[in-house]
């Protein structure tokens, strides 16, 4: 186990046990992972009306309050826990937004939350075969290093991770949401890919 799977696993214990500034440590090491989650739960349409950072500040808050209702003990059911409310917030975030849109939008954006939730998990969600403590905890680990190597690209390298990789776009709509050509969004992302890789070491395993 590493030093930083180790440090994750002990804010949560203390944190757990009672010890405020290790709950204030524990949810500060989980903010970029949220950012991840949030960035690919508010879609495109919705990026004018709700930025990602008030999705996980709400979440955080919410978290922060309802702590004591945790029940979990690995790391893993704790990012679950923290999914659950993210969930919540993106729903009542889409219900708010979507009601001034007509009806047959209203059921697109549900059914594209659905499709975007399920490809989301795949990237950075623990699998099914993460089933014993140790597994749980390297998978968290990798979790908080995809985020943090995510959030230090380039915006542009960003966007086309999450349009590619995490929305599972085809490059041509890639290509018309950031207002390119096919042939300049897949130079794009390869060297997106190539940035994230110099960071995690291999992006192929996560994305």
């Amino acid at each position: 186990m590493c030093r930083s799977q180790r440090s994750l696993s002990q804010l949560l214990d203390d944190a757990r046990a009672g010890d405020q500034a290790k709950r204030e440590a524990l949810f500060e090491a989980c903010r970029s992972y949220l950012d991840v989650v949030a960035r690919g739960q508010v879609r495109t349409w919705l990026r004018a009306k709700v930025d990602a950072s008030d999705l996980v500040q709400q979440t955080m808050l919410e978290a922060h309050r309802d702590f004591e209702r945790f029940q979990g003990r690995t790391t893993g059911e704790w990012f679950a826990w923290l999914r659950r409310i993210l969930n919540h917030n993106a729903a009542d975030f889409v219900r708010r937004y979507a009601g001034t849109e007509k009806r047959a939008v209203r059921r697109e954006v549900a059914l594209d939350a659905q499709r975007e939730q399920s490809r989301l998990r795949a990237a950075v969600e623990p699998s099914a075969g993460d089933s014993t403590p140790s597994q749980q905890l390297a998978r968290a680990d990798l979790q908080l290093q995809v985020a943090e190597a995510l959030k230090r690209l380039t915006p542009d390298h960003q966007e086309v991770i999450f349009l590619r990789n995490l929305e599972r776009l085809p490059f041509d709509e890639v290509a018309r949401r950031m207002g390119r050509s096919r042939p300049a969004v897949q130079m794009l992302w390869m060297r997106a890919l190539k940035k994230l890789q110099a960071e995690l070491g291999s992006a192929e395993d996560i994305l």
